[in-house]
């Protein structure tokens, strides 16, 4: 069987299985290029799902504002290793944050100790339950909404001792480039990153953006507590308990406004533009030498509970190399409401993949398969 067709069979089994409404690959190998689908684009009228489509791709857009950031260190602009009160002065001063002892490369890394910004109650009570997504879903957050939520909870850690993965961190990093630039973390993205690269089919969501231009698919949600569940008691531990159960319907909620996301993650693109850009952040040819080798300086993922066999970079993943046998990929990766994003490729010969599930993120089993699929790495077997 080939490459093609054990991938297609993957997606076919996302579809049927773990109740995917539809899914894209698409794949860069060499010179060569190919696209496939399963299941739809759009529930209601049965439309199929198609190359060039526009997708929200999540945390991916973390990977941007690491791009942003390592650019202005190459021009001497900042240091990673500059403390968050140089840069935005008291921000981090509540609640047992500690801005002289967090650094850009605390908060790029997700080692800055910030909590999972997610469990902030500002959050999960507009968005944990159907009812609420229905009442809150064109709500819009500012900058200093998202900095105080970033730091409204305690620390989990002391700053560089361990992974947490944190949009708060982001979202303080988003705010060092505009007080460094005097420009919108948009405007940065889309002059460091995206023009160079070309990307013409990509964009950071503007603040009040609720859709997408066409083509796209509709994206659908199942992600909610349980009727009755207090979100307040979610935890990094329970949260699978207290989630509804399988087979409710989902929720079309295509038309949301995420400036929650912002710098950590609000990047609309394409499949193809995202090969692009990922292949350029893996093989080197978007950063000076000296900041690619900051972007791909890891710190392990064990003991928390992101995603599993990884090691984490400046807004971008490898795969522990003890799960892959020696091999190295790396990549983004990115949910959000309606929306899962993943492209991973190798550093040797430009092989990248690219999928998007118009529904969030169901397992990791799906993306292991893929890159088995792909790649012919069996992920921590």
């Amino acid at each position: 069987m080939t490459t093609q067709e054990n991938v297609r069979r993957v997606l076919d089994w996302a579809v049927a299985e773990i109740g995917v409404p539809g899914i894209v690959a698409e794949v860069k190998d060499g010179d060569q290029t190919w696209f496939a689908s399963a299941g739809v684009a759009d529930i209601r009228t049965g439309a199929a799902r198609r190359p060039g489509e526009y997708l929200h791709t999540g945390s991916s857009g973390k990977a941007f504002t690491a791009a942003v950031l390592l650019s202005l260190e190459a021009e001497g602009r900042l240091s990673l290793e500059d403390t968050v009160n140089t840069r935005l002065p008291g921000v981090l001063g509540t609640n047992g944050y500690d801005g002289d002892k967090i650094t850009i490369r605390h908060l790029l890394s997700n080692t800055g100790g910030l909590f999972p910004t997610g469990l902030a109650p500002e959050v999960s009570h507009r968005y944990a339950t159907r009812s609420g997504i229905l009442e809150h879903r064109f709500d819009t957050f500012t900058t200093e909404e998202l900095l105080r939520i970033a730091v409204s909870q305690p620390p989990v850690g002391a700053p560089g001792d361990r992974f947490e993965y944190a949009n708060g961190g982001f979202h303080l990093a988003g705010a060092i480039i505009e007080k460094i630039t005097g420009n919108t973390y948009a405007e940065e993205v889309d002059r460091r990153v995206i023009q160079p690269l070309g990307l013409t089919h990509t964009r950071v969501r503007p603040l009040d953006d609720t859709g997408y231009p066409a083509p796209h698919p509709r994206a659908y949600s199942t992600l909610f507590l349980k009727d009755g569940a207090d979100p307040s008691t979610v935890t990094p531990e329970n949260w699978e308990s207290l989630m509804e159960e399988p087979g409710q319907p989902p929720l079309d909620v295509t038309e949301f406004n995420t400036s929650l996301a912002w710098s950590a993650g609000n990047v609309v693109s394409t499949t193809g533009d995202m090969i692009h850009f990922v292949d350029s952040m893996v093989t080197g040819s978007l950063l000076p030498p000296a900041q690619h080798r900051q972007l791909w300086t890891t710190v392990s993922t064990e003991g928390s509970y992101w995603m599993p066999h990884a090691r984490y970079g400046l807004g971008m993943f490898e795969f522990d190399k003890q799960a892959t046998g020696g091999r190295t990929l790396r990549g983004v990766g990115g949910s959000l409401w309606g929306t899962w994003f993943l492209a991973v490729g190798t550093p040797d010969d430009q092989h990248t993949i690219a999928v998007h599930t118009n529904t969030e993120w169901k397992s990791w089993d799906l993306m292991f398969k893929l890159i088995e699929a792909e790649f012919g790495v069996a992920i921590g077997a």
